[in-house]
């Protein structure tokens, strides 16, 4: 099955029982359940433990991934909290991309104090120094993104799954910019894919939500079982507002990296421009492995200004850029990561990554295209 008929079938591939057989996945919002009155094949009893609405996009998404079960959360950085309840413990130790999301590394400097777990950041695209890292030391966990966000690194994940593997650690892709539609880790090797679905998945930007997806199903009971002891389960009506948008998540990815391939050429050739970072472009040093890894391209650019107060006018002087947080919405967005996105990474840490106070992040959305070109070009004026 493609992945566009699956997710226009988000109700009967979740497996939902209604038995008036709508035809978009229903909302049991309701905290109980009355075991005298149900004739399903599954019992509920407690919407924190299982819940019908909740139970048929984790099935949606494990099959999305290729994995064997799926864990929903209330927020994209909750599921990255909830693979490290499930994998780490006092002391553990493990390894990261240095170029990670800025909530996981504040989560990160978290588990470092108050459980004494041991963080390593290193540069995943240097293979050979990540060989010698696991084969010096044990590590519970290797964790990162690609594309990496700000700096929009592509990992070779099969690569880094067999050392993972072979180094007896566990491999987590956090999977948010590319998408289930684009890229599938735990085909590529890796044990776990946690995303948020506050961005592109939903693409409404109405509501916060993550999902940690299991490649074995013994981790999958794990993840549940955390899931349920802490209390990391999305609510129903959440799930409900991620599910509108999920039928049409491959076409307006299409529509994204369309747009963004078309900015991301405007940008290169600007005077004001002296770096762009963007998978799609065939300048990227990494643009033929983002193309074996990816179906789609993100609809993500950094862009590297001449200078901090070109960057800080063009953030300013955009009229269909919104200054927000986050990506993958309807619409466009622009933001100095070192003041929003990434706040949380002390000055050294940001300059290790390549990313400065001139650092320009956009989120292209599905604005008509020649709207986007004309309002960086006024603005860049």
């Amino acid at each position: 099955m493609h992945i566009e008929t699956l997710l226009a079938h988000l109700a009967e591939e979740g497996g939902v029982y209604d038995p008036y057989g709508a035809s978009h996945l229903p909302i049991y919002q309701t905290a109980t359940f009355d075991l005298k009155k149900q004739s399903g094949s599954k019992i509920y009893d407690y919407t924190r433990s299982d819940n019908p609405t909740r139970d048929a996009l984790e099935t949606v998404f494990a099959k999305a991934e290729n994995g064997a079960s799926c864990s929903c959360t209330h927020t994209g950085i909750g599921a990255i909290a909830l693979l490290f309840e499930t994998v780490l413990k006092a002391n553990s130790k493990i390894l990261v991309e240095k170029d990670c999301y800025g909530g996981t590394y504040r989560l990160l400097q978290v588990y470092k104090d108050k459980y004494n777990v041991e963080v390593f950041f290193a540069d995943f695209t240097d293979l050979l120094e990540i060989q010698n890292l696991l084969e010096t030391d044990n590590f519970d966990l290797v964790l990162c993104e690609s594309p990496t966000n700000p700096g929009m690194k592509i990992i070779d994940l099969r690569e880094l799954a067999m050392l993972a593997k072979n180094n007896g650690s566990k491999f987590a892709v956090d999977n948010s910019l590319a998408t289930f539609a684009s890229q599938k880790p735990l085909d590529l090797g890796a044990d776990f894919s946690v995303f948020s679905a506050t961005k592109y998945i939903s693409g409404h930007g109405s509501t916060v939500a993550g999902a940690l997806v299991s490649k074995w199903e013994e981790d999958g009971e794990k993840v549940a079982y955390f899931a349920n002891a802490e209390g990391r389960s999305q609510n129903p009506f959440d799930v409900f507002l991620i599910s509108l948008g999920i039928p049409t998540l491959p076409l307006r990815l299409k529509h994204h990296e369309q747009s963004a391939i078309q900015v991301a050429e405007y940008l290169e050739k600007h005077p004001k421009v002296n770096k762009l970072v963007y998978p799609g472009s065939k300048n990227h040093p990494q643009h033929e492995l983002a193309k074996s890894q990816m179906k789609i391209f993100p609809g993500v650019l950094t862009v590297h200004m001449q200078n901090v107060e070109t960057a800080e006018k063009l953030v300013a002087a955009t009229r269909w850029f919104g200054e927000k947080a986050s990506f993958g919405t309807a619409d466009s967005r622009i933001e100095i990561p070192a003041k929003i996105s990434h706040a949380s990474f002390s000055k050294e840490d940001l300059q290790a990554i390549g990313i400065f106070p001139s650092t320009v992040r956009l989120s292209i959305g599905l604005e008509h295209i020649d709207d986007l070109l004309e309002d960086l070009e006024n603005a860049l004026k």
